[in-house]
């Protein structure tokens, strides 16, 4: 008798320690993550292609700005420090804000344009999911358009879908047109009657992008962001696209293609499967978008490289080419959450 209490004592004292263990562990598992970060707005001078610079205000000195990597519901904090002789803003593109509207980033609508040497704190929880970017809202027209100022926003979702789980390499291409005859005069610029003449991923234009590395096999997934001012008509070479998502949001069914137009201010989310090895361009469709001032051949194109082909062939313009890892933040996305500087996009301090 003394032995069965012993054993039933035992078996509710177990008892009650797992219920304590799987209660302890309910708030962790339904508490949001804190994440906060900081950034700083800054003169810089970026190099387009060859020798033709720009005037930028960097986020953290770089463009694009630094990759912000979330999960979705995460509760974010972020401190922007102006840096330069100019009032900016950034309003966090695609999220809704949900009794935080004061951090829409919207000057004369949501708060005051953060002044020179001023800091602003947001406060926002990352939802929805998806691919979105972060701009600033205080004269867009030239801020935005030809100062660089913007950056990836990438919010994972909580359940990723079923296509979502076959992509094995992940990239961002932000797309954006410039005017050159505004490069070195800030403050100014951004006025109907501009002309764009240069055209870039990432900041960069052709031959200073860098390719798209793959081996067969691979499904790839390119995260197209229309940051300028001009639609872009995206056209992948030897491949079937598939539009998976819009704005961040997933289509009932991905749209097949192989070219994808994309304006101001829109994301979509393209699926390739790597199932054709060979040296395959993607280009700007929006054929004047490929030149760079009044050279051909430059602008919006990148190639796929496939591993099994390789790049020793006497045609190939990028044969000698060196290589620049993360150019498309891919590195950068396989890292853990948070915000990734990047040193492929840091440009030049302007002491003024």
């Amino acid at each position: 008798m003394k032995n069965s209490i012993s054993l039933f004592s035992s078996y509710r004292f177990t008892h009650i320690i797992l219920m304590l263990v799987v209660l302890a562990l309910i708030p962790l598992t339904s508490q949001a993550e804190k994440r906060e970060f900081d950034l700083s707005i800054e003169d810089t001078r970026i190099v387009l292609v060859g020798k033709r610079d720009f005037h930028t205000f960097a986020f953290n000195g770089q463009v694009p700005a630094p990759l912000i990597h979330v999960m979705e519901g995460d509760d974010v904090t972020v401190n922007v420090t102006n840096m330069t002789t100019l009032p900016h803003t950034i309003h966090w593109h695609g999220m809704l804000q949900r009794g935080t509207w004061q951090s829409d980033g919207v000057p004369h609508a949501t708060q005051h344009a953060i002044e020179p040497g001023d800091t602003f704190t947001y406060k926002f929880k990352a939802e929805p999911a998806g691919t979105m970017w972060y701009h600033c809202h205080v004269n867009v027209n030239e801020h935005v358009t030809m100062r660089g100022m913007w950056g990836p926003l990438i919010v994972e979702p909580k359940n990723p879908l079923p296509i979502e789980k076959t992509v094995t390499k992940d990239y961002i291409l932000m797309l954006s047109d410039w005017v050159s005859s505004w490069a070195n005069k800030p403050g100014e610029g951004g006025i109907p009657g501009d002309v764009f003449d240069y055209y870039t991923i990432n900041a960069k234009s052709f031959p200073e992008t860098q390719p798209i590395r793959v081996k067969k096999g691979d499904v790839i997934r390119l995260r197209l962001i229309g940051a300028g001012d001009h639609v872009h008509a995206i056209h992948t070479h030897g491949h079937i696209s598939q539009i998976a998502f819009k704005d961040g949001f997933p289509l009932d069914k991905p749209i097949k293609g192989d070219t994808v137009l994309i304006g101001p201010g829109e994301r979509y989310d393209v699926i390739l499967n790597m199932d054709n090895p060979g040296l395959w361009m993607i280009h700007d469709h929006v054929d004047t978008h490929t030149t760079n001032g009044d050279k051909p051949d430059g602008g919006i194109m990148t190639t796929i490289e496939y591993e099994e082909v390789g790049i020793d062939h006497p045609f190939y313009v990028w044969k000698d080419k060196k290589f620049v890892p993360d150019f498309y933040y891919e590195e950068s996305l396989k890292k853990d959450l948070g915000m990734h500087n990047s040193k492929v996009f840091k440009g030049e301090p302007i002491e003024e």
